[in-house]
């Protein structure tokens, strides 16, 4: 009898083993990629406030670098690209939940963001630089001291102030994107931290406005962020951008927004 009891144990115990491995193996199986292109859209998350990556123009259409990037690549996935304005300073919870499958508009990457997302291979290089009034007598970092300055809050400039000696004591004040950062320099700020690319655009949009001080705080590389366990959708994407870096239309996008090719990916 035991000897019985013994083997119905072991069969029952080697079918729970068997059963278990393969429900553990289907609930980590990556169907990021096949998902996307089951739905047949793929929904990306943006600051559309963010240009020349991400921005909403006069039409009220979202345009941007990052955007034909993204319609691009969408394109040649065969699949719909569904533009999902979000709240920046929530991005990786929105991303978590689902509610988007990536965030692709002047995102830069940083040890603290690849813990809790996947990050692609860089394909852009930027740089935090300070912005002020056009008739601003600050000059550089060493004139800041006890003055007023904007940034983004959640995102890396407002990391490359925390880590800049010459800002400890200024008023650093946070707002939630760079459109209103830049309404209040000179009505409340006196000065500015965000992306270059974001800075010269303005600067060369509205001539005269405002000035970047030659004072660079961080250089950083900009990503594409998804969810820690969608490998299989990051690599879609980033061999799609190494083919059209290949056969010229990234050089031929960037060169629409920037005059020339500033895309570092291969």
């Amino acid at each position: 009898m035991k000897k019985i009891v013994i083997g119905l144990l072991t069969v029952i115990l080697a079918a729970s083993c068997l059963f278990g491995c393969g429900s553990k193996k289907e609930s980590t199986e990556d169907t990021s990629l096949s998902d996307v292109q089951k739905k047949g859209e793929i929904v990306l998350g943006l600051d559309a406030s963010f240009p020349p990556m991400g921005f909403t123009d006069e039409d009220q259409e979202i345009v941007g670098f990052d955007i034909d990037l993204a319609k691009e690549v969408a394109k040649r996935m065969d699949v719909e690209l569904k533009l999902q304005p979000i709240n920046w300073d929530s991005k990786e919870q929105e991303l978590d939940t689902g509610n988007i499958d990536c965030i692709w508009n002047g995102l830069t990457y940083s040890k603290d963001r690849a813990e809790v997302m996947l990050c692609s291979e860089p394909y852009m290089e930027n740089h935090q630089v300070l912005v002020v009034p056009a008739n601003s007598k600050i000059k550089s970092l060493d004139d800041i001291k006890d003055k007023s300055v904007g940034v983004q809050e959640g995102s890396t400039a407002a990391d490359a102030v925390d880590q800049t000696d010459e800002l400890k004591d200024a008023e650093i004040v946070l707002l939630p994107d760079n459109v209103q950062i830049l309404n209040d320099l000179g009505n409340g700020c006196d000065a500015a931290v965000m992306d270059e690319v974001v800075a010269r655009y303005y600067t060369e949009k509205d001539e005269g406005k405002y000035k970047v001080l030659d004072a660079d705080l961080a250089t950083e590389d900009y990503v594409i962020g998804f969810r820690k366990d969608d490998k299989a959708l990051c690599k879609e994407v980033e061999d799609q951008l190494k083919d059209m870096a290949e056969d010229g239309t990234l050089a031929k996008i960037s060169e629409k927004w920037f005059g020339e090719d500033i895309t570092t990916i291969k």
